[in-house]
């Protein structure tokens, strides 16, 4: 006589299968928003007009308004009772707090590296440095390399948690106007910076590096914060 299954697992075997878009929709559109935030499509300050994106996207505004709740919380939109979204427009105290944070963030990340990476971790960094020893001569591609780099080194740091808050912070980074990449020498001076700083990292003086990585943003911010 066959065995009966119990009434909780019958239940849930006669249940479909439920199956999971591979993303939700309004993650699609936070991306493309996101994209064009950084992009300079969507300025600093500008509102978003929720009408127009939706007809350009061919979408209701039900995920355009949830797409635009992930961007509040990363902090590259402000949303503004009874007049609607606006993409976040730095300033210079903003310029200034964020700086602060990645420096004591990734300055503790730099000495960290520096003490206790691996070989092979130290060869990741030293490659990803070269990427910027190419890319001087390109602001974009620069940018790019440096970014990749500073992550790079917060993963091997070990600390996804700080891993996590310089993420968000490197993103409304990319709101300011006047970045520090952007000013004229400012690619020269950050490479020679960053050439110092691996020096430390190979090493193995963490104390320097955190120190070299605290002067780094130092010198990002003065180029980098508005005028008052």
């Amino acid at each position: 006589m066959p065995t009966s299954l119990p009434i909780a697992d019958a239940a849930a075997a006669a249940r479909p299968v439920e199956r999971l878009a591979p993303r939700a929709l309004y993650q699609e559109v936070a991306e493309r928003l996101r994209q064009a935030i950084f992009d300079r499509r969507l300025e600093p300050g500008s509102w978003i007009d929720e009408q127009r994106l939706a007809a350009e996207f061919g979408i209701s505004r039900t995920p355009l308004r949830e797409a635009l709740k992930v961007l509040a919380v990363e902090g590259l939109v402000t949303m503004k009772v009874r007049r609607g979204a606006y993409v976040t427009e730095m300033s210079r105290t903003d310029v200034q707090q964020v700086y602060h944070l990645l420096a004591l963030l990734e300055s503790d990340a730099a000495a960290q590296v520096a003490e206790h990476a691996t070989a092979a971790h130290r060869a990741e960094l030293a490659a990803l440095h070269q990427q910027l020893e190419r890319q001087v001569k390109s602001r974009e591609a620069f940018f790019t390399a440096n970014e990749r780099f500073h992550m790079a080194l917060l993963r091997i740091a070990g600390n996804r948690w700080a891993e996590q808050v310089v993420t968000d912070l490197r993103k409304v980074m990319k709101l300011n106007r006047h970045h520090s990449l952007f000013r004229q020498g400012r690619l020269a001076d950050s490479l020679a910076e960053h050439r110092a700083l691996m020096g430390a990292i190979e090493a193995g003086d963490g104390a320097r590096a955190a120190r070299l990585m605290r002067a780094h943003f130092e010198s990002g911010l003065e180029a980098a914060a508005p005028a008052v």
